[in-house]
């Protein structure tokens, strides 16, 4: 579809329905109630939907409710099966565990245990998702930076003991002030398909002078310059994957360009707690040759 008046209008409308989605997991999200937030007839709206999204309405809905009660499940130790399912919006832990069973094979308890992602992303294929990554990836030239690293080894579960020991270096430091310094991750491995004692990633904050000897275990680290496929994710980090599957699965085979032997990395634009995660804004740089 060209990108026209009409069309940036039309796709106004339905990504005010899917932040409104998102927004009340817990409220009546029946076709009714959507299509006027798109303002839209009631009977057109499922059709135009499932042609803007690539899912029925009631499909997409409840992958969504799906993904809010999964990543709540992995990332929160104290968070029950019946947390998730009301969190989630579904009427009852049973109606949950039969949905979340189809979905992916496997009960909320055995997932949270031992989280399959590689299993999460092929059920939560969109083809609105792919297509928007594909239509924002740029191709630009990132300058040799220059950082303060602490690697993180372990579950990544565990990466934010690690960011906030990292924010205590910078603070005492004043090596690579937040205001005035990027920062930056590099998963050196995918969480998804690597064992949890195996999963290594560095938090990284621009410095421009040589780190000072430290208790924290902070080094010095380049991040080479070189071209970069890069892509805006929008929202929390823990759904990062949902930009990055579509760079390496569609993007990729079908631009002719050839990967850099370095891993991808993360620069954040926006600083927790000041901006809510699901506000957040994350650059993502795939190195090319």
């Amino acid at each position: 579809m060209p990108d026209t008046p009409t069309h940036c209008a039309y796709s106004k409308r339905f990504n005010a329905v899917l932040a409104y989605i998102d927004a009340n997991f817990e409220g009546d999200l029946s076709v009714k109630t959507l299509s006027q937030v798109a303002n839209f007839s009631a009977f057109h709206f499922h059709r135009q939907f499932t042609g803007f999204v690539g899912v029925p309405v009631s499909r997409y809905v409840q992958l969504m409710r799906l993904r809010r009660a999964a990543h709540s499940l992995a990332a929160l130790a104290d968070h029950s099966v019946l947390d998730a399912a009301l969190g989630a919006g579904f009427e009852s832990p049973e109606a949950f565990s039969r949905a979340f069973r189809r979905a992916f094979g496997i009960t909320p308890s055995a997932f949270r245990k031992e989280p399959n992602w590689q299993v999460w992303n092929t059920v939560f294929t969109i083809p609105h998702f792919s297509r928007t990554v594909l239509m924002q990836v740029q191709i630009v030239e990132f300058p040799e930076t220059k950082v303060a690293v602490l690697e993180h080894r372990g579950p990544s579960g565990q990466v934010n003991e690690s960011v906030r020991k990292f924010i205590e270096w910078r603070m005492q430091s004043g090596q690579s002030p937040v205001a005035s310094s990027r920062t930056f991750g590099i998963p050196y491995n995918n969480p998804d398909t690597t064992p949890p004692h195996a999963f290594r990633f560095a938090i990284c904050g621009e410095i421009h002078e040589a780190v000072a000897p430290n208790e924290f275990g902070v080094h010095e680290l380049i991040i080479p310059g070189g071209r970069c496929a890069v892509v805006r994710h929008m929202g929390s980090p823990d759904h990062i994957g949902e930009t990055i599957y579509p760079i390496y699965r569609d993007w990729l085979p079908a631009s002719n360009e050839e990967l850099r032997d370095h891993p991808l990395f993360f620069h954040y634009l926006s600083a927790y707690p000041q901006t809510p995660q699901d506000q957040w804004q994350t650059d993502v740089y795939v190195p090319l040759q």
